[in-house]
């Protein structure tokens, strides 16, 4: 599938009476503005391509799901305001990230790690918003609060895992579609928990925001299934984070980059 007749099925998809369409052809991506909210969310379309060699239909109908979502929870917001909402969770996103809304605002963020930082959400039950400097006193919370909300939350998320295992080494994924199971990433016991639980090397990989995996390396075949595994989805991600992998250590994250398996191999012969 091409990008242009992409853009044609969601024209189909999605009733033209209520949004405008901006193709942009150079970036790739598809800009659709509300006209009576004259709110609009930008459309990065080749990760739905690569989805859709996969999945098919699915892919599209996903898209369909969230902008119609996303619009409802924006005519909710502008006709009741943020009150009934309060449940805020961390989302982590590339440094590549915007730092500022479409509307010009700063965002609540926290730095995480070389290849990700902390974003905060509203969630809104089917969607969320990020957090920006112009909620906070509708909100009534401070940045600090918002943190430690956050820090709450995402402690509160479910962590169930499914297993598999390649070539002698064992991947485990959150996979719960949440819209927050990168996030779990900040849940520290969860990490440590799983340290307890690993013999060979600790990875932890968010490809994108709707998966978090953790790998248990027992050889160096280990690392290139990761690698290979990671960039799948972060091909195929709505959201994509990085396609990097992280070791974890004494609590800590270390990326990996290509070297890494040599360099790991080096540190436990010197030990």
């Amino acid at each position: 599938m091409k990008s242009e007749q992409l853009v044609e099925q969601l024209k189909d998809r999605l009733p033209a009476g209520r949004f405008t369409f901006r193709f942009d052809k150079k970036n790739d991506s598809l800009r659709l503005e509300h006209k009576e909210l004259r709110k609009g969310i930008d459309i990065s379309l080749p990760p739905i391509i690569a989805k859709y060699e996969t999945v098919k239909e699915k892919a599209i109908d996903e898209v369909v799901y969230t902008v119609s979502e996303t619009f409802k929870a924006m005519e909710k917001e502008m006709t009741e305001g943020f009150g009934g909402s309060s449940i805020i969770y961390p989302v982590i996103r590339s440094t590549s990230f915007p730092l500022q809304s479409k509307e010009g605002h700063d965002f609540v963020v926290t730095d995480h790690t070389a290849e990700t930082r902390i974003f905060y959400a509203l969630d809104m039950g089917s969607t969320y918003r990020l957090v920006d400097q112009s909620m906070l006193e509708e909100l009534h919370v401070t940045e600090a609060s918002v943190r430690e909300m956050a820090r709450f939350s995402v402690r509160n998320l479910p962590t169930e895992v499914k297993k598999d295992e390649v070539s002698g080494n064992y991947f485990y994924f959150v996979n719960s579609n949440d819209g927050y199971d990168a996030s779990r990433i900040l849940n520290d016991q969860f990490l440590k928990d799983m340290y307890g639980q690993i013999e060979g090397d600790m990875t932890v990989s968010v490809p994108h925001q709707d998966v978090l995996i953790i790998g248990d390396i027992r050889n160096e075949t280990g690392y290139d299934v990761l690698a290979q595994m990671t960039m799948h989805f972060f091909t195929v991600g709505l959201v994509p984070v990085t396609s990097l992998s992280f070791i974890y250590e004494d609590g800590k994250l270390e990326p990996i980059f290509i070297l890494a398996k040599n360099r790991v191999k080096k540190e436990k012969d010197e030990q």
